[in-house]
């Protein structure tokens, strides 16, 4: 059929002139997926902020921070895989505005019911896109260079919360209105975000099975088993010291050390997921049982340090502590992914995924909720020190498992 002149006769030329190059929608999509854990970072130092605002129960501050938890595994578990068959840029762009939604609760609150609902869309933002936008990374990076996409979104995850955490510090001690200065400028980037994923190209055909993806999958191989039993407890401590970094130290710089400073709530929710992040790049071609071995005795020192640093009134200590089991979660979690995964068959792997985010999310919410309620009636400093010692509890059950393995491996 012949074309009206003065038309664009294709719909490929029209797909064509709204796409962006590679060299900008890598990038762009980086920032992107950054901005979902800057707006999870940020809400650190913001929640003590809040409570002495609000004046509201440390039991809901706790809650606050947790009921993120809940949100992400209910949309990780049934969305994680939607875009292997809708393609990755509805699920991403419905992710992206479904976090502006969020972002606009933060902005708006009043009380902290807005926050806990902030909380909870935020979460479900996150679990729909962490598969997706960890996948559209290495598919948008040079053919040559599909180490950089993984890069990417390592560093944007755990780099974003600890920026965010950083970056609200700095907004809540040099100015008077930190809040609506950090949820704007999310608001922005949320914005640009979602208009670079629109605009980028598709790198995933449509294919069916989507409505049956949606069923949620937790099943680890028998194959699997020895190897998940043996790093579950250490991913679920090095889960609950990332919780008590991001939900716990945060306000227990002005109520534990009597320090009344935002840059001190934003470091301690910084200094654990930076380092994370930097030695999970760094330990990525370690022997992962090695690492493992490694993550587990740091997780341990870091928990010993936290406690030590309650203990002596010292929050330089305490930091210390934090800095180290941030060793511990990028050596050990990184370690338990490349010890367990190529253990299960190609369609066994979902399950394998939802059990691995099962033990994560449900150790970086429910613990520090019941710490909440211990704080009432035992007091903030012996319920910290009794989330803390479970921690180390895990950690020697994982430690003993691993020694186990590593035997019987020699023998």
């Amino acid at each position: 059929m012949s074309s009206i002149p003065g038309t664009i006769d294709a719909p490929a030329t029209r797909r064509r002139r709204r796409t962006l190059p590679a060299g900008l929608a890598l990038p762009g999509a980086a920032l992107a997926f950054t901005s979902l854990y800057l707006g999870a970072g940020v809400l650190t130092p913001l929640l003590v902020l809040y409570r002495q605002q609000w004046n509201f129960a440390p039991s809901l501050l706790t809650l606050a921070f947790a009921v993120y938890a809940i949100g992400f595994l209910a949309a990780v578990l049934t969305l994680g895989s939607l875009s292997d068959h809708v393609g990755r840029r509805p699920v991403l762009v419905g992710a992206l505005v479904i976090q502006l939604a969020s972002n606009v609760l933060f902005l708006v609150a009043s009380d902290v019911g807005w926050v806990i609902a902030g909380r909870i869309v935020q979460g479900v933002a996150s679990g729909a896109a962490t598969a997706a936008f960890t996948a559209a990374l290495v598919e948008l990076a040079p053919s040559n260079r599909k180490r950089l996409g993984t890069i990417l979104g390592s560093v944007g995850l755990t780099g974003g919360l600890g920026a965010g955490s950083l970056l609200a510090g700095l907004a809540i001690q040099f100015t008077s209105t930190a809040n609506t200065i950090v949820f704007v400028v999310l608001i922005a980037l949320t914005v640009l975000g979602a208009v670079v994923i629109a605009l980028s190209p598709e790198t995933m055909p449509r294919t069916s099975g989507a409505l049956r993806s949606m069923v949620p999958r937790v099943a680890i191989p028998p194959a699997a088993r020895t190897e998940f039993a043996a790093a579950a407890p250490v991913v679920a401590a090095v889960w609950m010291l990332a919780g008590l970094s991001g939900g716990l130290a945060p306000s227990m710089v002005r109520s534990v050390f009597h320090l009344d400073s935002g840059v001190l709530n934003g470091v301690t929710g910084f200094i654990a997921p930076a380092v994370a992040a930097v030695v999970g790049l760094t330990f990525a071609r370690l022997d992962p049982r090695r690492a493992m071995t490694i993550g587990i005795h740091a997780s341990l020192v870091g928990a010993l340090g936290i406690i030590g640093g309650v203990f002596a009134g010292s929050l330089a200590v305490m930091i210390i502590g934090q800095a180290i089991a941030g060793v511990g979660f990028g050596a050990s979690f990184t370690a338990a992914l490349r010890l367990v995964f190529p253990l299960a068959a190609a369609h066994q792997r979902a399950g394998l995924v939802g059990g691995i985010y099962v033990v994560s999310y449900v150790a970086f919410g429910l613990p520090i909720v019941v710490e909440g309620q211990l704080t009432g009636p035992l007091g903030e400093v012996p319920a910290v020190v009794c989330y803390t010692a479970l921690t180390v509890l895990l950690t020697l059950i994982s430690l003993a498992a691993q020694t186990r393995i590593t035997r019987r491996a020699r023998g």
